[in-house]
């Protein structure tokens, strides 16, 4: 009986150990940028064990059955072996991917991960192949320690136990029924009403230390299970009350709106900058000349954190939503609207190009049935320019591509799109500018810009021509948490060109889904068909106020101030003003709002 209890102790206590170390290491990877004191480690490990214990118990299901059942029939070692085989990699793959992962996404692994496995071409064009090769190798050697010590705890009874005297197996039975209910507590993390959770273990008020505290096991099998099919965990109110709340914010009539354009039928370029946040524009004093000669929206806002989330905000005007990217979703991304499509009906030709793979993240089918006609990507380049750059064909190249197919333009109006890629891990671009590898990125595109504006601006084609300059999303440089997010998400938003009166900034809060319902405006097209799209030269845009989310968190921004609220905490992260628990109220009625009309195609 004792060897038996002592062998499922042992391989608990190991689970637990596992976690605890594995969090040391993350915390130790990450020590240089977060000033880390002793104190914090213990902390971490403390208030982060609640997790570990639950977790663990998860693990020892398996083992606990197989040590019940062994007491009544024969139950091969194997079963185990491959058990903890499978386990062991498990482990070595949540802890290696979580450490990598957070100093590109600044969140704990979490399932959004596999959205990308099915197209590895994007992790492999993000990194090096050294960096790839030496996380294979840490998981390779990781899964085979940890199967060596669950291993060598490996129990000798089984498969016999008919050696025990039947008193003896009816008393054990009896026993470990008796535990099931207190495993089954414990992995529920008690008997009240609330669950085992993430913000459970949440205790500082710098967020990555929230976030070492948090077991990445438990948070990758936890998002998981709250993925697409669960968008009621964003019903925080009844619908009247999130009416009464956005109807102010979300609106879709363009009255008395301030003329920018020399004419209502422009031909239009939309480029959207890979990663190209305000935060870089010290690295980009081309942009900024740009900002002083066309109209600047100073205070624009990302929706989201990552390109195929960005891309649908920005042309289609749709939301950002925390664990689902839309573009993947076909069945709802070829419904939308978009500036493409209701151009087309105004009988605008239109094009997009892409130096990259167009298939990555569903991004053909996206634009193909949101009206994109024409489609360039690097299968229309020669093999040298494919392997221009990890990504595909670097924007200098791209840049000309984009040039030339507007001076060789036969159909007028005419709509292009185009999104850059040079400005993105691994930063491998053709010239040296800066001796940090990040700015010297978006140094070489601010000079690829500088070089197709300064074209463009010596052709007739300049003159009747509208140049929308945005970014996707904003990137974490020099910062692997949420901390700063008014820098992170804040990004550029200019129109520049010919059909441009005069030299404007518009310092209305909004955010890159507005592009939309702002340039439809401006053409004298209805755009009621982008229900949170908003016109911000419009009168009726009577609410400047600007959101972006991530996993499980959203920040919003108005004029009063802002916060950044993680639901799993159950608080705010980030929070500046007076007026917090309203913004906090409207913040959660516009994604109510959103998900609603994303799962049910109707705005409460």
């Amino acid at each position: 009986m004792k060897k038996r209890l002592l062998y499922l102790l042992k391989t608990y206590a190991l689970t637990v150990i596992l976690f605890i170390v594995a969090k040391i290491v993350f915390m130790l990877c990450y020590a240089d940028g977060q000033e880390l004191k002793a104190g914090d480690y213990l902390s971490v490990v403390g208030h982060g064990l609640s997790l570990d214990l639950s977790t663990a118990l998860y693990f020892l299901i398996v083992p606990f059955l197989v040590s019940l059942l062994s007491l009544w029939v024969g139950v091969t070692r194997w079963v185990l072996r491959v058990y903890y085989a499978v386990g062991a990699l498990a482990f070595a793959l949540a802890f290696v991917a979580d450490t990598s992962l957070y100093a590109f996404w600044g969140f704990k692994l979490d399932a959004s991960c596999l959205q990308y496995l099915s197209q590895p071409e994007g992790i492999t064009q993000s990194v090096s192949v050294g960096y790839l090769l030496l996380r294979l190798v840490l998981v390779a050697v990781l899964s085979v320690v940890f199967y060596w010590l669950y291993a060598a705890r490996m129990p000798k009874f089984c498969p016999a136990g008919h050696g025990l005297p039947l008193r003896h197996r009816m008393m054990l039975t009896a026993l470990y029924v008796c535990l099931i209910p207190l495993i089954v507590i414990g992995i529920r993390g008690g008997t009240s009403e609330s669950t085992t959770n993430i913000g459970q273990v949440y205790f500082s008020e710098k967020q990555f230390l929230n976030h070492a505290a948090v077991n990445p096991v438990f948070s990758f099998l936890y998002s998981a299970s709250h993925q697409l099919g669960d968008l009621s965990q964003y019903h925080f109110m009844d619908d009247e009350e999130a009416y009464s709340l956005t109807k102010n914010v979300y609106t879709t009539q363009s009255l008395d709106a301030d003329t920018l354009l020399t004419t209502q039928r422009p031909n239009i370029v939309v480029i959207l900058m890979e990663s190209a946040g305000e935060e870089f524009a010290h690295a980009m004093p081309h942009l900024q000349q740009l900002k002083r000669e066309g109209i600047c929206f100073s205070q624009c806002y990302g929706n989201s954190w990552r390109t195929d989330r960005g891309t649908v905000c920005a042309l289609s005007g749709y939301p950002s939503f925390p664990s689902i990217s839309v573009m993947k979703m076909p069945e709802k991304s070829r419904q939308l609207a978009s500036i493409a499509r209701s151009l087309k009906a105004e009988g605008y030709a239109t094009s997009y190009l892409y130096g990259g793979d167009i298939n990555f993240t569903n991004m053909r089918s996206y634009l193909i049935g949101t009206g994109w006609d024409k489609l360039t990507s690097m299968d229309d380049y020669s093999s040298d320019e494919r392997s221009s750059a990890q990504w595909g064909v670097r924007d200098d190249i791209t840049f000309e591509t984009l040039y030339q197919q507007i001076l060789d333009a036969q159909s007028t109006p005419h709509l292009w799109g185009y999104s850059t890629l040079s400005s993105h891990e691994p930063w491998d671009v053709p010239v040296k500018m800066n001796a940090d590898e990040v700015l010297n990125a978006f140094a070489y595109l601010d000079d690829c810009l500088d070089v197709f504006i300064s074209k463009l601006r010596q052709t007739p084609a300049w003159d009747n021509l509208l140049v929308v300059l945005t970014a996707d999303h904003g990137i974490n440089y020099k910062q692997i948490d949420q901390s700063r997010p008014l820098e992170k998400n804040h990004i550029p938003m200019i129109w520049l060109g010919g059909a441009v009166k005069e030299p404007r900034t518009v310092t209305a809060i909004c955010n890159q889904t507005d592009l939309a319902a702002t340039l439809l405006g401006q053409l004298g097209l209805r755009h009621d068909d982008f229900p949170f799209s908003r016109d911000v030269l419009s009168k009726t845009y009577v609410y400047p106020v600007a959101v972006h989310n991530y996993y499980n968190a959203q920040f919003i921004v108005d004029s009063t101030g802002y916060l950044l609220y993680d639901f799993d905490a159950r608080r705010p992260i980030v929070s500046q003003g007076e007026d917090s628990e309203r913004l906090l109220q409207v913040s959660k009625a516009m994604l109510q709002a959103t998900t609603a009309h994303l799962e049910h195609g109707f705005t409460p």
